[in-house]
Parts: C-alpha cells; sequence; structure tokens
C-alpha cells in the first residue's frame, strides 16, 4: 500500500516534498509566462491537478539551454524532476526540484548551472527516452480536431509531437 499521497503538501504548485517518494516524469501541456520576479514561469504537465511546476531561475536556464528560449516549443516535451536536498534557500538546506532527463535532446547534455552569485558547477540532463510513435499524417489530425473525433490533448498523449506539429494541430484548437 503506497502511502505517498498522504503526505502531498497543500499548495498551488509542484513541491520537492512532492516528490519525497521518488522522482516524476512530466509531460508539459502548457507554459505560462507571468509578471512576476520570484516564479514567472508555470509549467503545466498531464496529470498536474492545476498545480505547475515552477522552475527555479537555474532550472529556467537549464531549459533554455536544453530547448530554448520559446516556452511554446515546450510543449509536448518530458522531463524527469527529482528532490535534491541540498538545495539550499537563505543559507539552509530547504530541498528543491532538479531536472535530472529531458526528452528531445539527442545525447546527455552538460549544462552549467548557477549555485550561488560567481559560483557555477556542471550538471548533466540525460536523454528522456519517449515510447510515442511520430505522427506521420497531419492532415488526419486536423481532421480528426475540426470533426472533434479527438482532442488535441488526445493527441499529446499519444504521439511524439514535433514543435511545429503543435504549433500547426493547436490552431485547429482556436
Amino acid at each position: 500500500m503506497n502511502i505517498s499521497k498522504t503526505i502531498t503538501p497543500k499548495s498551488d504548485q509542484l513541491n520537492a516534498d512532492d516528490l519525497i517518494g521518488g522522482a516524476m516524469t512530466i509531460k508539459i501541456r502548457d507554459v505560462k509566462v507571468l509578471d512576476s520576479e520570484i516564479q514567472p514561469l508555470q509549467v503545466y504537465f498531464e496529470g498536474d491537478n492545476n498545480k505547475p511546476y515552477k522552475p527555479s531561475k537555474g532550472m529556467r536556464r537549464v531549459l533554455i539551454q536544453l530547448w530554448g528560449v520559446e516556452g511554446d516549443n515546450f510543449i509536448g516535451k518530458s522531463l524527469t524532476l527529482y528532490r535534491d536536498e541540498n538545495v539550499k534557500f537563505g543559507g539552509d538546506a530547504v530541498g528543491g526540484i532538479r531536472i535530472s532527463h529531458a526528452s528531445h535532446i539527442n545525447e546527455p547534455t552538460r549544462v552549467l548551472e548557477t549555485v550561488s552569485k560567481g559560483k557555477r558547477r556542471p550538471i548533466t540532463i540525460n536523454v528522456l527516452k519517449t515510447s510515442k510513435k511520430a505522427l506521420t499524417n497531419i492532415d488526419a489530425a486536423k481532421k480528426a480536431l475540426q470533426d472533434k473525433t479527438v482532442t488535441f490533448e488526445k493527441l499529446l498523449a499519444t504521439y511524439d509531437l514535433k514543435a511545429e506539429q503543435i504549433k500547426i494541430l493547436k490552431d485547429e484548437t482556436i
């Protein structure tokens, strides 16, 4: 009997404490940028219960190094997140969320993470293999969306969509 759900913190976002039971692989369904200095990026994912992942500045820099600056290009991609007990806030180790794996990268990628002012350390983001098949008939997918025989979310869950396919298909849902 898994009791990890009994320790879930009450919060409006994914927290390091949510990962006490182990790492979590997420598939991104939406990205929003807010007018906030503290947590300006919200990464929504399948099954998030409207509790987005709000990456730290360091993890935002990692995401940009992996996938670029356009948040819309993150949709349909996946990350493995884990709890790092050594993350510090105000000099105290409080724990935080780190990225260990990412989809849509060709090989393990070494990036420099800023630990504190003037101090950086190398970390490696490993390749996250996806078992989903590629979408080969975009016209059939567009027609299915128009006919409402499939939802955009279902297509994301079924296929490993490329950024340009996501843009085309998203236009059909508007």
